[in-house]
């Protein structure tokens, strides 16, 4: 400017680009704007700028005023600007594009191709992404990526498995993102051991997991509890130097709580230079899952201290921490200041929660009437809160109340069923009980078996009720026979009411002692090596009888043992257990 050179029309242009890629968008706008002369070249840059700097509609602004000043653009601005398309999901503008471009035979152009697929991908129009890529004789390998990414974000798992498959059979050069892209997509589809499988191939292949692998496939050693396999991740991160990467670190928190180790979650936390809300989060809700109440508020409140600002989960986690431990006056005092001081208005999720407070530590008619005073309509959850208070605390008659509103809003829930029919048989109800097998009957609905597992060195045991499959069966009932008679010494005794078979006692007592918890914590007690304790993990809530008997076992024998249900973690130690016998 000091030179008299702004109008000079290749200086603009690289100015424009400069701004552009330093995402400085009044910059780049104020040169544009002096220029006297504009060729396709700055009208590229500046729309190239609007996208970088996520700015999808000034983008296409810019592109179509482009077309109205009597710039045809090249296959440089088409490339450019179907990226916003693809932000807005904006699939009749993205058409048009395509429809420009090949008018003016473009697109045998690799990058204008690579931005028609990617667009139609991110627009969810999967066939047509497909369609344009087969049409293409220039297709690189982040064309390939787009399409491959496009399957499994539309849930088409099987078809991105096969798509893959061809890559490798027509020696295509794979990058990090086609490893990362298959990992994360087997993720989302739910195939977690088909995911870890990739990991060892992509390694195989010489391929190195960056911090976008790490992050994606950490939730598998969550979904699988495999705490071994996670480790030897978190290994993986220490020495590639990894550790400085928030989504990596904070998934590292979330897997060593979900698979039962809350000390080396918190040590990880601790560590981490740069904490944001979801790592926050994070260690909230993984003390919550735990039962940590009072520590879930002293991280809530050195979360504020740090000038952190809470969201909605943030505070789904305390209300949890807050029930899980009958902290009622103080959940009720979070849940007040949640609009009045943070600006986040409840949802239906903390008005579940806030029932879940009072109905764990056995304030039942104000959780009743805390449903009744919600302003939105009251969830499933909400309603299941109270039915599970009512069953710890045997109050029958909201116990109906809260099944019959469950029944009506998901009836094929089986686990409603099977709660209120534990609560009336323990009331010694017997015919209303019976009336509540014969609904399920009526409507075919049956209660999912009890599958229990825990792993050992490289591999997951599993037991079910009754199970004879391991090699170690008879080791297995003879421990439980000799740990039995002493757990009756201490003053056990067999509760049958969780017994559903109409069969007489003593058969009821053996059949007790066959539930797949049981058979799995004592399977790790005599594989323990040296540990001083043991994680189990159950697919259902544990049996009133297994958590009673299992913290016998733990005084006994001396060791740690914890059991991730359904619902919440249970630490066992010296015959006592974290959750207070409320869960």
């Amino acid at each position: 400017m000091r030179y008299g050179l702004q109008s000079d029309i290749l200086l603009g242009n690289a100015l424009i680009h400069t701004y552009g890629k330093c995402k400085y968008v009044e910059g780049a706008r104020r040169v544009f704007d002096q220029l006297s002369e504009k060729d396709v070249v700055s009208w590229t840059s500046l729309s190239s700028c609007y996208v970088n700097c996520r700015l999808p509609r000034q983008g296409l602004a810019a592109f179509r005023e482009m077309g109205l000043n009597g710039v045809k653009p090249n296959s440089m601005s088409v490339s450019t600007i179907l990226p916003a398309c693809s932000e807005l999901k904006d699939l009749n503008t993205g058409r048009e594009i395509h429809g420009f471009a090949v008018r003016h035979g473009m697109e045998e152009n690799v990058f204008v191709c690579s931005a028609i697929v990617n667009m139609y991908a991110k627009c969810l129009s999967v066939k047509q992404a497909r369609l344009v890529f087969d049409m293409s004789s220039h297709r690189d390998v982040v064309s390939w990526n787009v399409v491959l990414t496009a399957y499994f974000t539309n849930k088409e798992y099987e078809k991105g498995l096969g798509l893959f498959s061809q890559m490798r059979k027509e020696g295509i050069m794979l990058d990090e993102v086609t490893w990362n892209a298959v990992i994360g997509g087997c993720m989302e589809n739910g195939q977690t051991e088909q995911a870890l499988e990739m990991l060892r191939q992509m390694q195989d292949a010489g391929f190195k997991p960056n911090e976008v692998t790490i992050s994606s496939i950490l939730p598998a050693c969550s979904v699988l509890e495999s705490l071994r396999t996670g480790k030897e991740l978190h290994c993986y991160v220490i020495r590639n130097c990894l550790i400085g990467d928030l989504t990596s670190t904070t998934a590292l928190v979330y897997m060593y709580a979900k698979c039962g180790d809350l000390n080396l979650s918190r040590n990880v936390f601790d560590m981490m230079p740069i904490k944001d809300v979801i790592a926050w989060n994070t260690m909230i809700i993984a003390n919550a899952m735990h039962g940590n109440g009072e520590e879930v508020l002293l991280l809530f409140e050195s979360m504020l201290n740090s000038g952190i600002k809470p969201n909605s989960v943030t505070f789904t986690g305390v209300l949890s921490g807050c029930s899980h431990t009958r902290l009622v006056e103080e959940g009720l005092q979070i849940f007040n200041s949640m609009g009045r001081i943070h600006s986040v208005e409840p949802d239906a999720n903390h008005y579940a929660s806030m029932v879940d407070v009072f109905s764990r530590a056995g304030r039942l008619e104000e959780a009743y009437e805390f449903i009744q005073r919600m302003s939105t309509e009251p969830t499933a959850s909400a309603w299941g809160a109270l039915l599970g208070g009512c069953r710890v605390y045997k109050n029958v008659e909201l116990a109906k109340v809260a099944a019959n509103h469950l029944f009506e809003i998901e009836p094929n829930n089986p686990g409603n069923y099977v709660l209120l029919f534990n609560i009336l048989v323990t009331a010694k109800l017997w015919s209303e009980a019976s009336e509540i097998r014969t609904l399920m009957k009526e409507r075919g609905i049956t209660k999912a078996p009890g599958c229990s597992w825990l792993q050992v060195g490289n591999r997951v045991h599993t037991f079910v009720v009754g199970d004879r499959s391991s090699t170690q069966s008879d080791k297995i009932y003879k421990f439980l026979d000799e740990l039995g008679e002493k757990m009756r010494l201490a003053g056990y005794k067999p509760d049958t009411d969780y017994v559903l078979q109409d069969v007489d006692q003593e058969e009821k007592v053996e059949s007790l002692c066959n539930h797949s918890e049981k058979l799995a914590v004592a399977f790790g007690i005599l594989n323990l090596k040296g540990q001083s304790s043991i994680r189990v993990f159950k697919n259902l809530r544990i049996c009133g009888d297994c958590h009673n008997a299992i913290k016998y076992m733990s005084n006994i024998v001396g060791v740690t043992i914890v059991v991730r249900d359904s619902v919440r973690f249970h630490h066992f130690r010296n015959g006592n257990c974290s959750c207070r016998d409320l869960w």
